[in-house]
């Protein structure tokens, strides 16, 4: 295989698609690689780096590859790659946009729906005997007919809005700008939108702009009998506050696809009956990834070929 069709893949959770481009191309595995700079020297002709939203591609990454001219992002998420310091060096960045959307607003219900009526519980008592004994389970929420708020308004919480008003929900939302074309109330401060509601949906992008943007002031407005579900970033809640808010009752529960420090999830989350933990599966379908090796695959083959790109973001897309 030619050197031109040299690519760089910096992680292995792209198992549905790692087939296909190692049959196409010669891979270089950056995870695999036991001094890098030994991996840089054979992966020098590498112009495309393929990764997934939360990997990235570090930029000590893109400027130890001097060919370099796409990063290919495998799922939605740019805040492990530094989007302004790679077109800044002519690099294209490519993502998959629309293709998690529907899944992430579905595991965003199902985490709520099992939070509130604590399905595991639930299943649990049944494994264990415990309703065989005739021991009651302790009552459990509606989630019909109660207030939510939405921590970014993007296509995601849109989505997850479009779900939660099909169960009578009350739906408002804070964001970095109002949507007025959108039917849902906007907020535009966190603490006051989590005082109004009874469930908080986080859906905003990760980074630094949002680190710890849910805080202990935003949890105790949520308040004794809040829901938190978060399906965007770990790094967006203040999760030691949150593991605070749980034990002692300052909010009822939470769902949680996303941790601070993946996959080590702390253990007071593991031990606690009132938080639903997922490993962050939210895009983990078989019609997700069919559809991400759709677009990446056409991504590389047009860029190889010199033709415009599928998914390509605009050259002065702000971070």
């Amino acid at each position: 295989m030619t050197p031109q069709r040299d690519i760089v893949v910096m992680t292995p959770r792209l198992p549905f698609l790692l087939g296909e481009l190692r049959r196409d191309y010669r891979v270089h595995a950056y995870w695999e690689a036991d001094q890098l700079d030994s991996f840089f020297e054979h992966a020098r002709q590498a112009r495309p780096v393929v990764t997934n939203g939360v990997v990235g591609c570090p930029r000590e990454v893109v400027d130890a590859l001097p060919n370099v001219g796409l990063i290919c992002v495998g799922g939605v998420g740019l805040d492990a790659v530094d989007v302004a310091h790679a077109q800044e060096r002519g690099i294209q960045v490519t993502t998959t946009p629309g293709v998690l959307t529907a899944d992430v607003a579905d595991q965003a219900v199902a985490l709520l729906l099992a939070a509130s009526r604590q399905l595991l519980r639930g299943d649990r008592s049944i494994r264990e005997g415990d309703w065989e004994r005739g021991e009651d389970l302790p009552l459990t929420r509606r989630v019909s007919g109660k207030r939510a708020g939405i921590v970014g308004l993007g296509e995601i919480g849109k989505a997850i809005a479009r779900r939660l008003s099909a169960f009578d929900m009350l739906v408002a939302y804070t964001g970095r700008r109002e949507q007025p074309e959108q039917p849902y109330r906007f907020v535009p401060d966190m603490v006051q939108l989590a005082r109004e509601i009874e469930v908080l949906v986080v859906s905003s992008s990760g980074g630094e702009d949002t680190r710890h943007l849910i805080s202990v002031d935003v949890l105790e407005a949520l308040g004794p009998q809040g829901i938190l579900i978060n399906i965007a970033r770990g790094s967006v809640v203040d999760e030691e506050a949150l593991i605070a808010s749980l034990q002692s009752g300052k909010i009822g529960a939470a769902g949680l696809d996303v941790f601070s420090d993946e996959p080590n999830v702390p253990a007071a989350l593991k031990a606690l009956d009132n938080v639903i933990l997922s490993p962050h599966a939210a895009t983990r379908t078989v019609e997700s990834r069919e559809d991400i090796s759709r677009i990446v695959l056409a991504d590389l083959e047009a860029f190889f070929a010199g033709q415009p790109l599928v998914t390509a973001l605009p050259k002065k897309r702000q971070r």
